[in-house]
């Protein structure tokens, strides 16, 4: 990338729904909503605007009605006179959405490959078996440390991190009974917080990998294309442009760690300074900020918030 790269679109993964996410209703917007529906055989316009929340928060529906709020803003956001970013990034899921917004993968491939994604990651292992928790005030390598140790002391079970957020904002994954372990012994080495989050099943860890092998099958069938802009993929922390590499990021990442802090690291080493996040709520704004200080950030979790984008990146 040159040194002239500025602006980078990211995109938000799960945790960030919210029933009545897309409210303004822009040609762009029922369009995409169309779109998907007709992709996946169900109403996603009623699932969005109505719920009910349950549902919304199922894995299987969260993926593509998050998919399809941040293709909608990023449509609309592209129609209505916004820069074209330089370079894009999701968390987790949200990755589907920035290969959509590169032109790498069609939007109505990409929303049936995440609700296949969602019914694969709840499957792999049983309903309350698993689960995730954030750990906060440890540096990643401690919390690798005890990882480590406590998969050690258990017999059967596992823990993982799963997400590296910010500095010092961990998520780990595994099995319920060792989390418990892990919590505890966060707590005592001095973790400000250590809490299980409310999520149906331990993401981004080896606990994923029979969902894994049933996405490599999906993407193998499914056409990705050189994008247009380069993606900082979750695996990697790095640039890809290749349709072989992206595929193989989009596999291992199910079980696999986001480096999230990394991409971040990636993306300052190139200059970028400025970030729109396109989609519901504004997690990753926080994260990036905790990353770099003198990051320049706007929203577009919403039609309106269009107008207040203004001239970044200009």
């Amino acid at each position: 990338m040159s040194s002239m790269t500025s602006l980078a679109y990211v995109f938000p993964g799960q945790g960030s729904q919210s029933v009545g996410m897309l409210a303004a209703k822009s040609a762009e917007a029922l369009t995409t909503l169309k779109e998907a529906s007709e992709a996946l055989g169900f109403d996603v316009e009623e699932l969005i605007t109505s719920g009910p929340e349950e549902m919304l928060n199922r894995t299987e529906y969260t993926q593509p009605a998050l998919l399809t709020v941040s293709v909608a803003l990023f449509r609309y956001a592209m129609s209505n006179g916004a820069e074209f970013p330089d370079v894009v990034l999701g968390h987790s899921l949200g990755e589907y959405s920035a290969l959509v917004a590169a032109g790498a993968i069609r939007f109505e491939d990409a929303v049936k490959l995440v609700r296949k994604r969602g019914q694969y990651m709840q499957g792999a292992v049983p309903l309350g078996k698993g689960g995730m928790a954030a750990v906060i005030g440890l540096s990643d390598e401690e919390v690798l440390e005890i990882c480590a140790s406590v998969t050690g002391e258990s017999k059967t079970g596992l823990v993982e991190a799963a997400n590296f957020n910010a500095p010092e904002q961990v998520v780990v994954a595994g099995d319920n009974e060792t989390l418990k372990l892990l919590i505890k012994k966060c707590k005592e080495i001095g973790a400000k917080k250590a809490i299980v989050l409310n999520v149906s099943a331990p993401f981004h860890c080896s606990l994923m990998k029979p969902a894994a092998i049933k996405m490599e099958k999906l993407l193998n069938d499914t056409e990705i294309i050189a994008p247009k802009i380069p993606i900082v993929q979750n695996v990697s922390a790095a640039c890809e442009m290749q349709p072989d590499m992206i595929r193989r990021n989009l596999v291992a990442q199910i079980y696999s760690p986001v480096r999230w802090t990394d991409s971040i690291k990636t993306l300052v080493d190139s200059q970028i300074e400025n970030y729109v996040e396109c989609g519901p709520g504004r997690v990753l704004s926080g994260l990036i900020k905790r990353a770099n200080k003198k990051a320049v950030l706007g929203s577009l979790n919403s039609e309106i918030a269009m107008n207040q984008l203004g001239n970044l990146g200009k």
